[in-house]
């Protein structure tokens, strides 16, 4: 797992939340980490109380903050500003369109802090940057695998080098299911509890099939083979057929496997010649959509034969 931090510079370049934010001043600080999602309204701090100043948090001014600034006199304003930026702070947002007096620009400049504006109201932004800062930093990873879209289901393949995952892949494409990713698997962690998975750009809509060598799904079967990104339901893992494997052949009891902390179903599939794997693993995501919708055959079929052994056993006592 990765950890992730952002810098301050990735909330000037959002374009996907409506930040809007703009540089007033300390651009030598634009390359300070974020690690925490969590803001600070440093109201007491400006008043030179800072005991419980958080500078690792993105310090959010509002009206109230730039109002106290502005009725201070020079000396004053001064000496607070310098006790606060005497801190590491990673930068100062302000709202509403406001603008902190010069001297306080002046300070936080002098010591490499970011001083950035956005002119939406304080409650809007902090509601606005709170969502940026919890799904850009939650857990990252990247697996091995093969991430297709089987009729709306995500279908992250697994399974050893060369153990066919890209050639499965091709053949639901051709049969008119979306690629996401081949090779590598970027995912990300959604709140509250999904995954998503992408390709890394450097070979997205690429994929290699032994003998061919790199082809371009994209070009080859057009935009509506591809996806650039997908939750991902399930996982199915590639394995080679062992004849003194005992493999599920019922499927009462559901596997699952765990990424990032998330429960994902697990479904092993042993591979050999003659077995149609794009049909197989159409099938699994079928039945997975059964299953969500209350249907789950293999345990239907279980209860079938359990009531059917009731009814045996009950008409052994009449007789």
């Amino acid at each position: 797992m990765d950890t992730i931090t952002l810098s301050i510079q990735d909330l000037l370049d959002d374009h996907e939340y409506g930040l809007e934010l703009r540089l007033l001043t300390g651009a030598a600080g634009l390359d300070h980490r974020i690690s925490s999602s969590r803001i600070q309204k440093p109201g007491l701090a400006l008043t030179g109380y800072t005991n419980h100043l958080h500078p690792s948090r993105i310090q959010v001014l509002g009206n109230t903050e730039v109002s106290y600034l502005v009725q201070l006199d020079d000396h004053q304003l001064q000496e607070n500003a310098q006790a606060i930026c005497a801190f590491p702070i990673s930068c100062f947002i302000v709202t509403t369109g406001l603008r902190p007096p010069e001297p306080f620009l002046r300070i936080a400049d002098g010591q490499g802090i970011p001083v950035l504006q956005s002119p939406h109201q304080s409650s809007t932004f902090i509601s606005l940057i709170t969502r940026f800062l919890e799904e850009q930093l939650l857990p990252v990873t990247h697996l091995h695998g093969v991430l297709v879209d089987v009729l709306g289901v995500g279908v992250l393949l697994t399974g050893k080098s060369g153990i066919g995952k890209s050639e499965c892949a091709l053949e639901l494409v051709i049969r008119g299911h979306r690629l996401v990713a081949d090779d590598m698997v970027f995912i990300r962690k959604k709140v509250p509890a999904s995954l998503v998975g992408q390709p890394v750009r450097q070979i997205q809509h690429l994929m290699e099939i032994r003998g061919l060598g790199i082809i371009n799904i994209k070009d080859l079967y057009g935009v509506s083979s591809i996806r650039e990104k997908k939750i991902v339901d399930m996982v199915l893992e590639l394995v080679d057929w062992d004849p003194d494997q005992e493999y599920d052949r019922l499927g009462i009891d559901d596997r699952s496997v765990t990424i990032l902390g998330v429960d994902l179903p697990h479904l092993i599939i042993p591979v050999r010649p003659g077995r149609n794997l794009g049909a197989i693993i159409e099938v699994a995501a079928r039945n997975f959509l059964l299953k969500g919708m209350g249907y789950h055959s293999a345990r239907m079929f279980q209860q079938q034969q359990l009531d059917l052994m009731e009814v045996r056993n009950l008409g052994d006592e009449v007789e």
